[in-house]
C-alpha cells in the first residue's frame, strides 16, 4: 500500500502535533459517559422540549460551518446525525478564547468529539445541541470522502463497490444506511435462534478444523497442525459432527457455522460463508418442509411485517404453503425430457442435446445436477421445494421409501437460487459405507469435490442413529433475499478480496461539507 501522504494528511498531522504541544490529548482515555443518542433526540424532543436539558453526546464530525465566534457542526453516532451549535463565549467563558480559536475551530471532518449541553430548536426549525463543553476524543488523520449534496442530488458518493467492500469502515461512515442491512442480518439470525429455542432444540458448536472435510461435496482449504504434525481442513460443513450428537442422544441440535469452500467467487458465493444446520430425531424431510415454511414466513413477518418481499424486480411471497415438485418432474417440465432411470451414457447424450458442457469426471449425480442447474433452476422465483433427488446426487441421504432410486431430499429454491437443503438422513451404516465408496471412485476419476470416507462417522452410525431429518440454510443468501441485496458482498462485513496492488485512495475527492 502506498504510504505517501496527501496534502490533507500532512495538514492533519501538523494539527495533531499542534494539539499535543498545547496540552490537548488527541486520543484521551476511552471512558466518556454518553447519556443520549441522536435518534432519541430527534424522535422525542419535538413532542417534549423539556427533555435533554443536560446531555452528554459523542459522535463523528460530518459537516461544519464556522462563522467567526460561532459554529454549526453535524455529529453522527450509531443511530443518526444531529446538529450541534457552539459559541466561543460558551466554550471559553473567560477572557482567554484560545481554546476555541486554536482547537475547536481547527477540528476536521471525521474527528470524533464529545459534547455536553442542552437541546433546543433553531430559528430555522432544526433540532440542535447547544454546546457548553466539548472534548476531542479521536483525531482523524485521513480526510473522509465526504458526499456532496445539492438540490436533493448526491454527487461524488462513496459508491465504488471495490472501495466499499475493501474499506467497510469507510462505507459504514459515509453510507450509514448500510448499517440497516447488517442490523437486519442480526435480526434474522436472532429470529431463527428464537424459533428453534422455543422448540427446545440445543444450539451447539462443532470443530472448524477437521481431520476429514466431510458433510458436503466441496473442495476444502487445507492447513497443517504443527504440534500434531497432521494436515487439517477448514470445515466445508458441520453435518457429520451434528449427526454424531444425534447418535449420542440429543434429539434436536443446531449450529450457526462458518464454513469454508475453496471454490469460485461471484455475487452469490464467498469462500467463507455462514450456514445454519439443524438435525431433529424421529422426523423426516416432509416434516422439515413444513417446519421450514413456518420459519421463513415468521422471519419475513418479523423483518417486514408482510410475507411479500421485493427481491430485485420480483415480488416473492413467503406465505405458506410453498409449491412442491420432484427434480425429475422439474427437469421434464423445462426440458421435455424424462431422465428417470437413465444411466451415465444416456445422461451424457441428454447434456449434449441440451448443449450443456460436461467433463469426464462427472458421474450420474453431477450430470443430473448440471441439467437442473442449467435448464430449470432460474425458473423457480417463488419459494418452491424441489424434492426426491436421484440417489447418486445425495450420498448422505436416506433412500426414498417408495422408490430406492431416489432419496428423501429437498432443496428450497427462491428467486432462481438454492436457499436450503434438507434430507431424511441416511442412518443405515452399510448403505452409508457403500455411498462413501462410490464417492471415492468419483474422486479417483478426478472429481475434486467428492466426499472423503469418514471412518469415525461410520463407526458412530454403527452404534445406531435414530430416524432423523436435517436441514441447512445459507444464511448469507437468506439475508440477501430478505434485505433485497444484489450481492453477497453487500451482506458480509468483510468479503474476501484480492490483495491491494495499488493504493485505493478515497482521499482524492474534495472535502466539501454537505
Amino acid at each position: 500500500m502506498n504510504l505517501e501522504l496527501s496534502e490533507q494528511e500532512i495538514i492533519r498531522r501538523k494539527k495533531l502535533e499542534d494539539f499535543i504541544q498545547m496540552g490537548v490529548n488527541p486520543y484521551p482515555a476511552p471512558l466518556y459517559e454518553v447519556n443520549v443518542t441522536a435518534k432519541e433526540i430527534l424522535e422525542k424532543f419535538p413532542s417534549d422540549n423539556t427533555l435533554f436539558q443536560s446531555i452528554s453526546f459523542a459522535g463523528r464530525i460530518m459537516s461544519q460551518r464556522i462563522m467567526g465566534a460561532a459554529a454549526f457542526y453535524e455529529l453522527q453516532d450509531d443511530t443518526g446525525r444531529v446538529q450541534i451549535y457552539a459559541r466561543r463565549d460558551d466554550i471559553c467563558p473567560g477572557e482567554d478564547k484560545s481554546a476555541y480559536n486554536s482547537v475547536f475551530k481547527k477540528l476536521d471532518l471525521g474527528d470524533i468529539i464529545g459534547v455536553k449541553g442542552f437541546v433546543f430548536i433553531t430559528k430555522m426549525g432544526e433540532i440542535t445541541i447547544h454546546v457548553l463543553e466539548y472534548t476531542l476524543l479521536s483525531k482523524s488523520l485521513r480526510p473522509l470522502p465526504v458526499v456532496k449534496q445539492a438540490d436533493d442530488k448526491v454527487y461524488d458518493a462513496f459508491t465504488d463497490p471495490e472501495q466499499r467492500y475493501r474499506m467497510r469502515y469507510l462505507d459504514l461512515i459515509i453510507n450509514p444506511d448500510v448499517k440497516k442491512t447488517f442490523r437486519q442480518r442480526a435480526l434474522i439470525i436472532e429470529e431463527i435462534r428464537a424459533y428453534y429455542n422455543e422448540k427446545g432444540y440445543l444450539e451447539v458448536e462443532t470443530p472448524v478444523l477437521q481431520p476429514i472435510p466431510g458433510g458436503a461435496a466441496a473442495r476444502p482449504f487445507i492447513t497443517h497442525h504443527n504440534a500434531l504434525d497432521i494436515p487439517l481442513y477448514l470445515r466445508v460443513a458441520n453435518e457429520l459432527y451434528l449427526k454424531r450428537l444425534i447418535v449420542g442422544g440429543f434429539e434436536g441440535v443446531y449450529e450457526f457455522s462458518r464454513n469454508f469452500r475453496n471454490e469460485g467467487m461471484d455475487r452469490t458465493h464467498n469462500p467463507e460463508f455462514t450456514c445454519m444446520e439443524i438435525y431433529v430425531a424421529y422426523k423426516d424431510y416432509l416434516w422439515m418442509m413444513n417446519s421450514l415454511e413456518e420459519l421463513l414466513e415468521r422471519v419475513a413477518l418479523k423483518l417486514h411485517g408482510t410475507t411479500q418481499i421485493t427481491i430485485g424486480e420480483q415480488v416473492v411471497d413467503f406465505k405458506r404453503p410453498f409449491r412442491r415438485i420432484s427434480m425429475i418432474d422439474a427437469i421434464k417440465e423445462y426440458t421435455g425430457i424424462d431422465i428417470s432411470g437413465m444411466k451415465e451414457p444416456q445422461l451424457r447424450e441428454v447434456c449434449q442435446q441440451l448443449h450443456i458442457e460436461v467433463t469426464e469426471s462427472m458421474g450420474v449425480g453431477k450430470l443430473i445436477d448440471e441439467i437442473f442447474s442449467e435448464k430449470c433452476e432460474r425458473n423457480f422465483i417463488q419459494p418452491t421445494f424441489i424434492t426426491d433427488y436421484p440417489v447418486e446426487m445425495s450420498p448422505l441421504c436416506k433412500r426414498h421409501r417408495d422408490n430406492p432410486a431416489l432419496t428423501e431430499r429437498f432443496e428450497l429454491m427462491v428467486n432462481g437460487k438454492e436457499l436450503a437443503n434438507a434430507y431424511s438422513e441416511l442412518n443405515d451404516p452399510i448403505d452409508q459405507r457403500a455411498r462413501f465408496e462410490e464417492q471415492l471412485r468419483l474422486s479417483e476419476k478426478g472429481d475434486d469435490e467428492a466426499m472423503f470416507i469418514d471412518q469415525d462417522f461410520l463407526r458412530a452410525l454403527e452404534y445406531g442413529m435414530p430416524p432423523t431429518s436435517g436441514l441447512g440454510i445459507g444464511i448469507d443468501r437468506l439475508v440477501m433475499f430478505m434485505t433485497n441485496s444484489p450481492s453477497i458482498q453487500d451482506v458480509l462485513f468483510f468479503p474476501q478480496m484480492r490483495p491491494e496492488k495499488t493504493n485505493t485512495n478515497p482521499d482524492s475527492q474534495t472535502e466539501v461539507a454537505p
